[in-house]
């Protein structure tokens, strides 16, 4: 043993040694590199002996060296500087993702006592707690599958869904009605402008309302945007009228963060679910097939996609018995008959029409957004005429829905015009950089069959289309960048589409010009 300690002790040592000649020797070498009394010792050795052209040389050498060395000296100043601000960047960072840890402690604790509020006050309201909600009031809290089975009260009413419950026993014996439709999508335009007009003395164009009913048939979500006072929620609360059902109206507030806001939430403390006006609406909505409306008032006072974003990716999906929305983490065998295995099934029967105003006091709507939705610009006050009195009426989804369908069959858009808007799309992307996806292509197919089946014509459908779906992008472009490119455009769309045919077009980019 003492020898292999001999042998230890003397490895190491040769190893250290190398590692204190290397460090020794870079010191030495960097003392040696600035020497200053060497160098001017040198000089006074050999000046005896320089004749004038080597003086020169003696000089040029100096001065050589010295750039070397403030350069070298520039460089490790360099090195330092950077490390320092690095190292201060990583501080920050540091001290900044702290922050927000403790930010979102603060948060998780204004939400728990947010629910703690929410559930006193429905207690207040006459609503008692279950009989055997636990005496540890944490434990309700668990992610334990053994806690999350035993929500369900042992006694009590067991009800959690109060105003469902009255919806199912109201539907208890309900049979679909059919109304033996027989109008056109061009009838029907007329008979809801004359309704609006006649009965609730709100007056649009009938091409606004040809622009309504096709997107209607384009997307589940219609955006209705303008300055205030133009009648955007006036519109969709006469759609509401007119079909015998009125609208649900859900003012959005700015505090909304997630969809419990749209469909309610369970509480812990009552053992009951708070539900919400729209989540009644669309249950009662899933009963029949009638066609309803849901109004989403002032929808950018809060980030759509924060509050709406399930809903947006649901109502595309292709298969309509795909669109469920979970409510409840776990069934109760006394549910509502249409809420199965804790979700909900969306009814195809329903749109969803949102209001905004683009002001200070609220939220851009983004592309995610606008992508999926169709938005309709209601800029000018309607025209007051004399329309002949045209009552109510009632209507099958199922028969508007064959409408829409016959529509894309018999007024599909023209292969002439496919081409020309391919045209357009190249150009576009050439020398704006704007391109757009699958999706916008298929709500413009189903948007101008179902304009010129309203009475529109298939070029006016495409303009509105493209000005308010693509070229929209453009506001998020450099408008200075693009303006010089602008007229060009408008002679490309004259020349291609018909001179003045693409009227919504051409007015759009031109506004942008003068913004510019």
């Amino acid at each position: 043993m003492d020898t292999y300690v001999r042998f230890l002790y003397e490895f190491l040592d040769t190893f250290f040694l190398g590692v204190k000649t290397i460090v020794f020797g870079i010191l030495n070498g960097i003392k040696q590199l600035f020497d200053i009394p060497a160098y001017m010792h040198l000089i006074r050795q050999y000046r005896n002996d320089f004749s004038i052209q080597e003086w020169v040389l003696v000089a040029i050498a100096v001065g050589a060296v010295a750039i070397i060395l403030i350069l070298l000296v520039l460089l490790l100043y360099l090195i330092l500087r950077k490390y320092i601000r690095f190292r201060k960047t990583v501080v920050e960072q540091e001290s900044m993702l702290k922050e927000v840890a403790e930010l979102n402690k603060r948060v998780e604790m204004m939400t728990k006592e947010r629910e703690e509020i929410m559930a006193m006050k429905v207690s207040q309201l006459g609503l008692p707690p279950a009989e055997n909600y636990g005496e540890d009031y944490s434990s309700d809290f668990s992610n334990d599958e053994e806690n999350k089975d035993s929500d369900e009260p042992e006694s009590g009413d067991g009800i959690r869904f109060a105003r469902l419950d009255l919806v199912d026993k109201k539907f208890a014996k309900y049979k679909i009605q059919n109304y033996n439709n027989d109008f056109t999508l061009e009838e029907l335009c007329v008979a809801f402008r004359n309704f609006a007009a006649s009965r609730l003395h709100l007056y649009y164009t009938l091409p606004m309302i040809r622009i309504f009913i096709a997107g209607l048939s384009s997307t589940k979500l219609v955006i209705l945007q303008g300055i205030s006072g133009t009648g955007k929620t006036s519109l969709a609360y006469a759609w509401g009228k007119f079909l015998k059902h009125d609208s649900c109206v859900v003012s959005v507030q700015p505090s909304w963060r997630d969809r419990t806001e749209l469909f309610g939430y369970f509480n812990e403390f009552t053992k009951k679910f708070n539900e919400t006006q729209l989540l009644e609406a669309l249950y009662t909505a899933s009963y029949t097939d009638d066609v309803y409306t849901v109004i989403l008032d002032e929808m950018n006072l809060a980030r759509v996609e924060y509050y709406f974003a399930e809903m947006l990716s649901i109502l595309e999906m292709p298969n309509r018995e795909e669109w469920k929305i979970e409510i409840v983490s776990s069934p109760w065998e006394n549910d509502p008959k249409h809420i199965i295995g804790g979700r909900i099934q969306i009814p195809a029967n329903t749109w969803y029409i949102g209001t905004i105003n683009n002001d200070d006091s609220t939220f851009m709507v983004t592309d995610k957004v606008y992508d999926r939705a169709m938005p309709i610009d209601i800029n000018d006050k309607g025209q007051a005429f004399v329309a002949e009195d045209t009552p109510p009426m009632n209507v099958n989804f199922s028969y508007l829905d064959k409408l829409f369908m016959q529509a894309r069959e018999e007024h599909e858009v023209s292969q002439d015009n496919w081409n020309k808007i391919n045209e357009m799309d190249n150009y576009v992307i050439k020398h704006f950089r704007v391109a757009f996806g699958n999706r916008i292509v298929s709500h413009l197919g189903k948007f101008v069959s179902a304009y010129v089946a309203c009475g529109g014509d298939e070029v006016e459908g495409i303009d509105y289309f493209i000005a308010k779906k693509i070229l929209r992008k453009f506001e998020q472009l450099n408008i200075a960048y693009i303006k010089d490119e602008i007229d060009g455009f408008v002679v490309f769309l004259d020349k291609t589409f018909g001179k003045g045919k693409m009227k919504e077009c051409i007015e759009y980019v031109l506004r942008l010009k003068k913004l510019g």
